[in-house]
C-alpha cells in the first residue's frame, strides 16, 4: 500500500510533516496536476500524475488532496470526488492531542491540526480542514468541503454549509446556520443565519495619522 498526496503547495509540504512526524504513515508520493508537474516543488519524493494515478488499481493506494481553499473549496471538492468514483481510500490526519468524542464523527480526507476543541456531538463532514487552535462547540455540524482557519470560535447547535470559508479569529454565535459557501472574514462576528455564498468582511483597523517615531511609545 502506498501513501500518495495530492498537491504539490505548501499544505501539502505541511501535511507530509505532519503526517511523517505524528502518525507511522510514510508519505510514498506526491500526485500533481500533469501541466504542474515541471513547477513541482517536492523533487525529494516520487512524483506521479493525477492523471496517471486516477488510472491504477485503487486497492494499491490511500491518498490525502492537500489542496486548500481556492474558488471556495472547490478545487479540492472536485478532485477529492474524482478519487471517490473512482473508489480511491483516504487518509486523514487528527492531532494526537485533539480528544475525539465516541458521539462525534469525522469524515474522509480530513485534517485536524493541533490544538483544536472539539466539543461532544460534534460532526465533521468529508474533506473538510480545521488549521490549528478552534474552538468547535456541542452538537455542532460542520459540512463537506469547508476550511476552517486558526482561532475560529463556531459556539454549540451551529451548522456550517458545505464548501464554507471561516478567516482567522472569527466568531459565530451559537445556535447559527451558515449557507453553503459562506465566506467569513478574519475577525468577523456572524450573530445571524446566512445565506448561501454570502460575505462577511469587517472593517480593516485604521491607520494612525502619525508613524511609529512620531508617537510616544
Amino acid at each position: 500500500m502506498e501513501n500518495v498526496i495530492v498537491g504539490a503547495g505548501a499544505f501539502a509540504e505541511v501535511a507530509r510533516c505532519y503526517f511523517e512526524e505524528f502518525t507511522d504513515i510514510k508519505i510514498n508520493k506526491f500526485a500533481v496536476n500533469e501541466k504542474l508537474l515541471k513547477d513541482n516543488i517536492n523533487a525529494t519524493l516520487d512524483i506521479i500524475t493525477i492523471e496517471e494515478l486516477i488510472l491504477k488499481n485503487p486497492d494499491k493506494f490511500k491518498i490525502f488532496v492537500a489542496i486548500g481553499y481556492s474558488k471556495m473549496n472547490q478545487i479540492r471538492a472536485e478532485i477529492f470526488q474524482q478519487f471517490l468514483k473512482a473508489e480511491f481510500s483516504f487518509l486523514s490526519f487528527i492531532h494526537p492531542q485533539v480528544k475525539v468524542w465516541s458521539n462525534s464523527s469525522i469524515g474522509r480526507n480530513c485534517f485536524i491540526f493541533e490544538d483544536n476543541t472539539l466539543q461532544p456531538f460534534t460532526q465533521i463532514g468529508d474533506n473538510t480542514i480545521l488549521w490549528s487552535g478552534n474552538h468547535i462547540g456541542h452538537h455542532t455540524t460542520i459540512g463537506e468541503n469547508c476550511f476552517i482557519s486558526s482561532h475560529v470560535v463556531i459556539s454549540g447547535h451551529c451548522v456550517v454549509g458545505d464548501n464554507s470559508f471561516i478567516g482567522v479569529n472569527a466568531t459565530i454565535h451559537d445556535r447559527i446556520s451558515l449557507g453553503q459557501k459562506t465566506l467569513i472574514g478574519a475577525g468577523a462576528i456572524i450573530s445571524r443565519d446566512t445565506h448561501a455564498q454570502s460575505v462577511y468582511v469587517p472593517k480593516s483597523t485604521l491607520l494612525f495619522p502619525k508613524n511609529s517615531l512620531e508617537i510616544d511609545f
